[in-house]
């Protein structure tokens, strides 16, 4: 029902005179091409050091964990559309789903291919999850661990040499490509942004992307998921 809606919203702009403004061609250009998820992946690539995920393999685990919730919230959504509560397809539930990830630009690209009218919706769900992160997790460490165990310090289990760093992403990409292809263009950015920050020849470029270029993106990004 949501899309024919919206198409009878934008066939009555039409015949009120309206034509797309610039808030219209921020969402075709930022989300309606995918553009600014990839973007903003390429600078998150850019901020991560696997540096102790490639000295200590086994802390991949504790990411994996994070499909738990995706999952969890997926069979949530067909369970409402099982018992009549709120009809949801299956792309509408999986788009929903992403949002136990906790990753903003990931719900976005999802969604905006899955279930293109969900997409603000998720987007709100799924930033809000992420800005409730430092109030709900604080609690549940304080209850699930010892004061002397939230005082260990970690240390790295050895020295991860800078070939290492440099060939995780390309392999990282070559896999993903051969079994998740799907996949590929997020995490062939995330791993295009994490090879400038390891190489070091492009450092004013990593630099960039970090900072001015991602909050950049950010901005649009908010204002074409609110339009």
């Amino acid at each position: 029902a949501l899309p024919s809606v919206q198409g009878q919203m934008e066939n009555l702009a039409v015949d009120m005179g309206y034509t797309p403004g610039v808030l219209a061609l921020f969402y075709k250009v930022a989300i309606g091409s995918g553009v600014a998820p990839l973007v903003i992946f390429m600078g998150v690539g850019a901020m991560t050091d696997f540096g102790p995920l490639l000295a200590n393999p086994r802390t991949l685990l504790l990411g994996a964990a994070a499909q738990f919730g995706i999952f969890a919230t997926v069979l949530g959504a067909l369970t409402l559309n099982y018992f009549g509560l709120i009809s949801f397809t299956l792309p509408q539930a999986a788009a929903i789903g992403i949002i136990g990830g906790a990753d903003g630009p990931t719900a976005i690209y999802l969604s905006g291919k899955l279930a293109p009218e969900l997409l603000g919706a998720i987007a709100v769900a799924a930033y809000s999850y992420m800005a409730l992160v430092p109030l709900i997790q604080p609690p549940i460490m304080r209850a699930l661990t010892s004061e002397k165990e939230r005082k260990i310090r970690m240390v790295q289990l050895r020295t991860v040499s800078k070939r290492e760093k440099i060939l995780f992403p390309v392999v990282l990409l070559l896999l993903v490509a051969l079994l998740l292809p799907d996949a590929a263009p997020l995490l062939g950015m995330f791993c295009f942004g994490n090879l400038m920050r390891e190489s070091g020849v492009v450092e004013r470029l990593s630099d960039t992307v970090q900072n001015g270029l991602i909050n950049i993106v950010t901005i649009f990004l908010g204002l074409s998921v609110g339009a």
